[in-house]
C-alpha cells in the first residue's frame, strides 16, 4: 500500500507537471538530478502594435519594436549528485521607440509622441551555465550568465539553495545574485544621454513552500534588489533618473489539483515597491488541463497595475519639482491585462510546446491615479519549442 508521502509526491508531480508554464515552482521537486540528458530549441516572436497616427507629433502611424528570439537548452546529469545546464539565447531587435512626448496637443488636449524613427537595430547573445548539487534534503546551485549586445554588456553570477523539512512537506529556498553591466549607447539619428556608463545590481530572495493538503500547496517569497550606477535610459530625450534604486517584492502562490477534472489551478500574487515611489501589483491565474496522457492545455490571464514614479511627467516640459525627470511610459501609472494559451504535447521522447499571448494596457484599468502616457504599448508574443530526452 503506498505511503502518505508517496501520494503527496504524485500529487506534486501533477501540480508541477506544467513546468513550461511556471518553471519557478519546479524547484519544489528538484531534489534529485535528472536521470537523462535533455536538449531543446525554442523560437519566440515579440511584436509591439504600431503607434496610431493620432498619437504621433507628425500625424503619421509609426512602427514600434519587433524582436525575434531563438533559444537552446541542454540539461544533463554529471553524476549521482550533480547536473549541469547550458542555455544560449539569440535576439534580433528592430523598429522604433518613443524619444519623448511633446507639448503640442491636439484639439482634445492630448500630448503627442516623438518617435526615434525606424533606426533601432540590435542583436543580443546570452550564454548561461548552471551547475547543481543534490543532497538528501535539498539542492544547491551556481549560475553564471554573460550577455552581450551592440550597446550593452552584462556579467552576472547567482547562488541558490533549497532545504526540505524532515517530513518533506516544507521547502525553504533562497538565492543571491550580482551583475555588473557596461553601457555604450550606439549613436543613431538622435543623440544619446551618455557615451559610456556602468551599473551594478545586487539581489537577494528567500521563500518557503508548504504542502497543505493531499492536493494543494502554497508558497511565499520576499526579495530585495539594489541598483546602483547609470539607471537613466540613454535613448530618451532629457531622461534623468536617480543613480540608485531600492526594490522590495512580496509574492504568494497557490496550487490545487482537481483529480476529477485531471487539472490544476495556479494562482499567484506579487506586490512590488521601490524608493522611486513605484508600487505595483500582479495577479496571475492559470488552469492547467491534462488531456489524456500526452497533452496539456493551459489558458491563463494576468492583471498588472502600477503607480507612477515620483519624477515621471507625461509631457517633457511640464513643471517638475524633482531634480530628476522621465516621460518614459514604463514609469507611468497604468493597468494591463495579458491573456493567452500554452499547449504541450509529449510524443515518446519528444516534447512539443507552443504558446501565444496578448498584452494590452490602459491608464483607466489601473488602481492608481495619473494622466495616461500616450506611448503605452500593446503587444503580441508567440512561440514554439521542441525538446528531446535521451532516455
Amino acid at each position: 500500500m503506498p505511503s502518505r508521502k508517496d501520494d503527496l509526491n504524485k500529487t506534486l508531480v501533477a501540480l508541477t507537471s506544467s513546468a513550461f508554464l511556471l518553471p519557478a515552482y519546479q524547484s519544489a521537486m528538484a531534489d534529485a538530478p535528472p536521470e537523462f540528458t535533455e536538449i531543446g530549441m525554442r523560437y519566440s516572436k515579440y511584436k509591439e502594435d504600431d503607434l496610431s497616427a493620432k498619437k504621433t507629433i507628425n500625424g503619421v502611424r509609426s512602427e514600434r519594436m519587433d524582436i525575434d528570439v531563438a533559444q537552446f537548452h541542454l540539461l544533463a546529469p554529471v553524476s549521482d549528485d550533480w547536473s549541469v545546464a547550458l542555455d544560449v539565447g539569440w535576439e534580433d531587435m528592430s523598429g522604433a521607440s518613443p524619444w519623448f512626448v511633446g507639448e503640442i496637443r491636439d484639439g482634445d488636449g492630448d500630448p503627442k509622441v516623438v518617435m526615434s524613427g525606424a533606426s533601432i537595430e540590435d542583436t543580443r547573445t546570452e550564454v548561461s551555465v548552471t551547475t547543481r548539487y543534490y543532497f538528501d534534503s535539498g539542492t544547491a546551485g551556481v549560475n553564471y550568465t554573460y550577455s552581450d549586445e551592440d550597446d550593452y554588456e552584462s556579467k552576472s553570477v547567482s547562488l541558490d539553495g533549497s532545504l526540505n523539512s524532515e517530513d518533506g512537506l516544507t521547502t525553504y529556498s533562497g538565492s543571491l545574485s550580482a551583475s555588473d553591466d557596461d553601457i555604450t549607447p550606439t549613436q543613431g539619428t538622435y543623440p544619446t544621454n551618455t557615451l559610456s556608463a556602468t551599473k551594478d545590481i545586487r539581489s537577494a530572495w528567500i521563500g518557503v513552500s508548504r504542502i497543505i493538503s493531499k492536493r494543494a500547496l502554497v508558497r511565499f517569497g520576499l526579495s530585495y534588489t539594489y541598483r546602483d550606477g547609470y539607471l537613466t535610459d540613454p535613448y530618451k530625450y532629457k531622461d534623468n533618473r536617480p543613480d540608485e534604486r531600492k526594490e522590495w517584492t512580496a509574492s504568494a502562490g497557490y496550487r490545487h489539483f482537481f483529480a476529477e477534472q485531471n487539472a490544476a489551478l495556479h494562482v499567484d500574487y506579487r506586490y512590488f515597491d521601490d524608493d522611486w515611489d513605484i508600487a505595483s501589483q500582479t495577479l496571475d491565474v492559470a488552469w492547467i488541463q491534462n488531456v489524456g496522457q500526452d497533452i496539456t492545455v493551459a489558458p491563463f490571464i494576468r492583471y498588472y497595475t502600477q503607480d507612477r514614479a515620483k519624477f515621471f511627467s507625461v509631457v517633457i516640459n511640464d513643471d517638475n519639482d524633482s531634480d530628476y525627470f522621465s516621460d518614459d511610459y514604463r514609469l507611468s501609472s497604468f493597468g494591463a491585462f495579458s491573456y493567452g494559451l500554452r499547449v504541450n504535447y509529449e510524443i515518446g521522447n519528444w516534447s512539443v510546446n507552443a504558446d501565444a499571448e496578448r498584452y494590452q494596457t490602459d491608464e483607466s484599468w489601473g488602481l492608481y491615479s495619473g494622466e495616461e502616457a500616450p506611448a503605452l504599448v500593446d503587444t503580441w508574443r508567440y512561440g514554439v519549442g521542441l525538446s528531446y530526452a535521451f532516455r
